[in-house]
Formats: C-alpha cells, structure tokens, sequence
C-alpha cells in the first residue's frame, strides 16, 4: 500500500514537472485560446511582409526621382528644366510622405504582434507559477516525513537512498523550472522595452510627415510662382535668374564689407567692447519647421548659388526678434519687391542676417538687444522686400563667423 502510494506520487510529479517544462504545453491554458494568439501572430506576420514588400518599392521610386533630380540640377538652368526639378522634387516629396505613412502603419503592426506575443507570455507565466506551487506543496507534504520514517517504510537501505535520490531529482527539476520562469520574466520586460521604443519611433516619424507635408506645400507654391511670373517665357526666366543672383551676390558683398568697418569702427571706441550673449542665440522667430537647410543640396536655386541660411518658415509678417545684442550694420529696405534684409554685429566675431523682411522696426548703428522687435519677415510672392524668386513666406537666417557663412543650427538652442 505504502508502496503504491510512493508509486503514485512519483508518477504524479513527474508528468507534473514534465507539463511545465514542455515549452508547447501549458497546463490550465485553453487549447483554443493558444490556437488563437498563434492565428492572430501569423495573420500579423503576413501583414508585416507585405508591407514591408511596399516599402521596398517606395524606396527603388524614392531612388529614381533622386537620380532624377540630380541628373537636371546638374544641367544648364533654364525653365523647362526648373520645373522638371519642381516637379521631381514635389513627387519625391509626396513619395515620402506615403513612405512614412507604410512605415507606421508596419511598426503599427509591429506593436500589435509584440502585444499578442507578450499575451501569451504573461498567461504561460501564470500557469507555470501555479503548477509550481502544486509543486511545491506536495514536495512540503513530503518533507514532512522524517528521513526514520522514510527508511521504515522501505524495505531495503537500496530503496531508502533511492528515494532520496528522487527527492534531490525532483528539487533539481524545480529549480530549473524557476530559472526558466525568470528567463520569461526577463524576456518579457524586454519586449515591453522594445515596444515602447517602438512607439517612440512611431512618434518620430508621425512628425516628419508633417514637416514633409509642410515641405511639399512650400515646393507646390514655388512652383505656381515661377509658372505665374515667367508665363512659359524662357528669356523672362533668364533675366530672372540673372537678377536673383545679382542681389544674392551685392548682399553678400555688402554684409562683407560693412562687417569689417562696423568692426574697426567698435575697436576704435574705447570701453565699446562688444560682448556676445553669455547664453548665445535665441530664435529669430518662434522654433518651426526649416524648409531648407544651410547648404541644402535640394535647395531649388542651389545651381545659381550655395544657400547661406537655414529657412524657417514663418507666415507673412511674423514679428522678428534679435538673435544675439550688437549694433545693427545694415537695414537694406526701400519697400519695392527686392530683397530686403538686416545684418546685426555680435561679439565673438559673430553676425546674423535676416532676409526677405517685410517692415523694419531698427535703424543703422542701432544697439539692440537680445529678444528685441527688428521687423518682420516676409517671402510672400511680389510684396516688399520678397526679392527675386522668392520659395513662399519664410525668414531667410544666416550666421557668420568672420564674415564667413556657418550653419546657424550649431548656435541655435
């Protein structure tokens, strides 16, 4: 009788520790239940691949329009080929506005496949730890017997150190069925990690689509003012052309020149010295979205001259504020569509320019302050101070070090 008992109980912890230890098997989870998390994966899956196969398509068109691109930006200007690049350029840009938008949509199912897997994780969790506090119940039960009592009840000392043996079995068997349930847990937080790092990202590139958009708005608008002021007139373009690098050009000569005398005149003053800002630049206007980078390569007229500034955009006639304190160098102004601007000196041998300014509120040899109103800015086709071919309301924004041009974005907080 004593014997049959031990023999269940054997066979009984056995299959037990069997049944926690078999990674498809989970006692307490129903069959269907696990039928359907495994379904829901592999329809998730089969998402995922196809999107991920859309996705590569968009990138060989991505691909195409940017050899397009760069194939007419290095060819002679002219109107035809202007509007080729536009049109490239906006179709490109819708390109990857639907490329941001597939790629949400897969980290989208990303997440919800990491959800359905940690499902699962968490309800073979909990089945195992009840199976092993089955476990270590009857093993508690077990214990309870004293090793005299053991050796009584069997007939030999071979069979008393058998059971035994079983018994530091079964404890070793536990004991591995514990670590595993560790390695779940740990492997558990690290798909929650994962899939809010998922999420972080799903959040990023939901803001590059719009900036994308914004951008695409801007390229539409520029390409409706070209069309609107040569009429299809090739020689209208040229002259054009000609005059938006003329102004380009005696701006950058003139900020060149008056830097350097507004400089010697300063060192000549005594006590004048001219100390930058101890916290360095704020923004001209409130921090938007940059349409075009210093140096841009996309930057549209990039043929006719490297692009000094960042754009940010900024609706007609948004109130412009001083970057940094110093004197104000130049005020270029008359209220006609040429290209209006203002160059402030700083210390350090910084200076900034804004461009395409629509009112002035400053005069030259003005001090102003850091934050001060200097004017407003401008950019909207044929008003004052827009200039030659201008890409829509935006303010233009240098920075220069010496005279020389850098990338406003490194002083910028």
């Amino acid at each position: 009788m004593k014997n049959s008992f031990r023999l269940i109980f054997l066979v009984f912890l056995v299959g037990l520790l069997f049944c926690i230890n078999t990674p498809n098997f989970v006692l307490g989870q129903s069959y269907s239940d696990s039928l359907k998390i495994d379904k829901e994966v592999k329809d998730l899956n089969s998402e995922i691949d196809d999107v991920k196969e859309k996705i590569k398509r968009l990138e060989q068109q991505q691909d195409k329009y940017s050899e397009a691109i760069e194939t007419k930006q290095s060819e002679k200007a002219s109107l035809n080929n202007q509007l080729s690049i536009l049109e490239n350029r906006i179709a490109k840009a819708e390109l990857d506005i639907e490329l941001a938008e597939t790629e949400i949509e897969r980290t989208e199912l990303e997440i919800q496949k990491t959800e359905s897997e940690i499902k699962n994780k968490n309800e073979d969790i909990d089945n195992k730890r009840d199976d092993i506090r089955d476990v270590l119940n009857l093993l508690y039960k077990k214990d309870n017997v004293t090793s005299l009592e053991i050796l009584l009840l069997n007939d030999s000392l071979s069979d008393f150190l058998s059971e035994v043996k079983y018994i530091e079995d079964v404890n070793d068997s536990l004991k591995g069925s514990l670590d595993g349930l560790k390695k779940s847990k740990e492997q558990l937080e690290k798909e929650k990690e994962n899939l809010a790092k998922e999420e972080k990202e799903l959040k990023e590139k939901k803001v590059v689509l719009e900036d994308s958009k914004e951008k695409l708005e801007s390229e539409k608008e520029n390409k409706f003012y070209v069309l609107g002021q040569v009429k299809d007139s090739e020689k209208e373009f040229q002259r054009l052309l000609g005059l938006a690098k003329q102004e380009q050009e005696a701006a950058s000569a003139d900020i060149v020149s008056l830097e350097k005398q507004v400089r010697a005149k300063l060192s000549q003053l005594e006590g004048n010295k001219l100390e930058f800002n101890d916290g360095g630049m704020i923004w001209p206007v409130t921090k938007n979205t940059i349409t075009t980078y210093f140096h841009d390569p996309d930057y549209p007229f990039r043929y006719i001259f490297e692009h000094p500034a960042i754009d940010i955009r900024a609706k007609q006639g948004t109130t412009l504020k001083a970057a940094a304190s110093g004197y104000v160098a130049r005020v270029q102004f008359n209220g006609s569509s040429s290209y209006g601007y203002i160059m402030i000196i700083h210390g350090d041998g910084l200076a900034t320019v804004y461009g395409h300014v629509s009112k002035v509120f400053v005069e030259e040899d003005e001090y102003v302050v850091q934050g001060q109103n200097i004017g407003q800015s401008g950019g909207l086709p044929g008003t004052p101070g827009s200039g030659q071919l201008t890409t829509g309301p935006h303010l233009h924004f240098e920075v220069r070090l010496n005279g020389i041009p850098v990338d406003p974005l490194d002083y910028l907080p």
